[in-house]
């Protein structure tokens, strides 16, 4: 019951669907999936970090970015035993996971029904949550963050406080046979003290949540645009209110697969009217990104979870904006072009649109009709048949970027090529904004 969080046309990481992304989760999540940018798109923190609990810190308004983890030879005691754990499980991830919910639904049967009849996606969720615990079980801020989104979206799914023990006893009992041989008892010690400690965090910000927000929103389809033939651009009408920062996404359920969670970018910056916009790729056994791109209709009612993702712009600062953004991955970037017009900012903003294809270019006019209101915006194509050129590389033709503030939206792999074309031309790496990449393998469903 654990969702990781946040992809372009193979899949995008801000709107794609792939039959094995799983819409949304992490550990163990229920009905499903980080990103993003990006979805999702849990961790393990040792009891000298953070005891259970303790209260959570203030939610900021910007989520912070995430921070590079704790060095290994500064590791808690718990954090080598948790990572060593990690580490024998690792080659055998398929058979974990696969006992871990053969354990969960024989103990605890009240729990199936929590999670989609089909099971295939849901597979790897357990491993790349427990990677990311041992990764930043050292890093308080990171994990609790971490946590805090988790425990946050997990009420969609009808996630309960009683729940986590069963979760718990079942993963212990799915490390114990598959780490048999390095297995005994100061490994489930540290196991048991993170997973009271993750549960807390994640059970607390749930709560708080529940007092603000609800589980979910309803949202009514208002207009289907067909782009290309696999790519529609879709906007929803919420039923209440629904807080989000340009540049974040969110989980969305459609009527025809229910508890199959999906992440998408928001399209553009909160609007007065609150419609909310979405760009959709359907990709080869999608599902949810096939029913909302072929299927949807105005009418239709769909489900939102939260907002989440960190790709948000400093307004604190005057730096410029350097946006990559591939296929779909467009989306989020416009909405933060339009977060900086409607601020009255007048900084620098150089967009790269990347695509295969000139067909591609879906929401071209649309950026183009941008750059023409605002000076200060300047929008390239950069199309990889055209010009034989990758767009992280076209970034190395312009500049200098010294000065700029990067944010990167695309596929997994086009975000790491672009973060390394980033960082060779100055830009470190601090300032350069993207979804968690483990979270984008999940986010295009």
């Amino acid at each position: 019951m654990f969702e990781a969080r946040h992809t372009m046309d193979a899949p995008t990481t801000t709107s794609a669907d792939n039959g094995t992304s799983g819409g949304g989760g992490g550990w163990f999540t229920p009905h499903q999936q980080p990103a993003t940018p990006a979805g999702d798109e849990s961790a393990s923190p040792a009891p000298a970090l953070l005891s259970p609990g303790t209260a959570p810190p203030v939610e900021q308004r910007v989520p912070p970015q995430r921070t590079a983890p704790a060095r290994a030879q500064e590791a808690s005691p718990d954090a080598v035993l948790i990572r060593r754990t990690m580490a024998e499980v690792g080659p055998v991830a398929d058979k974990v996971t696969s006992y871990f919910y053969a354990l969960l639904f024989v103990r605890h049967p009240e729990l199936r029904p929590l999670f989609p009849a089909a099971m295939d996606t849901q597979r790897d969720r357990l491993l790349k949550a427990l990677l990311t615990a041992a990764e930043h079980i050292d890093n308080t801020p990171v994990l609790v963050d971490y946590l805090q989104n988790l425990g946050r979206g997990h009420r969609k799914y009808g996630t309960r406080p009683e729940h986590y023990p069963a979760v718990g006893e079942c993963l212990i009992g799915a490390l114990h046979k598959y780490a048999e041989h390095i297995w005994g008892p100061e490994f489930e010690a540290a196991w048991v003290r993170a997973y009271t400690t993750i549960s807390q965090v994640m059970i607390d910000a749930a709560a708080a949540d529940e007092r603000r927000a609800p589980a979910w929103w309803y949202a009514e389809v208002v207009s289907h645009d067909l782009r290309t033939p696999d790519v529609a651009v879709v906007t929803v009408r919420p039923d209440q209110p629904y807080p989000f920062l340009a540049g974040q996404y969110t989980s969305l359920e459609t009527p025809w697969w229910p508890r199959i969670w999906r992440h998408y970018s928001f399209a553009s910056a909160p609007r007065s009217d609150g419609l909310l916009s979405f760009h959709v790729k359907a990709v080869p056994a999608g599902w949810v990104s096939g029913a909302l791109v072929h299927r949807a209709r105005p009418g239709d009612v769909l489900r939102l979870g939260p907002p989440t993702g960190s790709m948000t712009v400093d307004h604190t600062t005057d730096s410029g904006l350097l946006c990559l953004g591939g296929g779909t991955g467009i989306a989020p970037i416009k909405a933060l072009v339009e977060d900086v017009a409607e601020r009255g900012e007048r900084r620098p903003v150089e967009v790269f649109y990347g695509a295969r294809t000139d067909i591609d270019l879906y929401d071209i006019d649309t950026m183009l009709r941008l750059q023409q209101s605002h000076p200060w915006l300047s929008v390239r194509a950069v199309i990889d048949e055209q010009a034989r050129v990758q767009l992280p590389d076209a970034i190395r033709r312009y500049g200098p970027w010294n000065e700029f503030d990067a944010y990167v939206s695309g596929p997994p792999g086009m975000i790491r090529k672009g973060v390394d074309a980033l960082r060779a031309s100055g830009i470190p790496s601090e300032r350069i904004r993207h979804d968690s990449v483990e979270e984008l393998v999940v986010i295009g469903d």
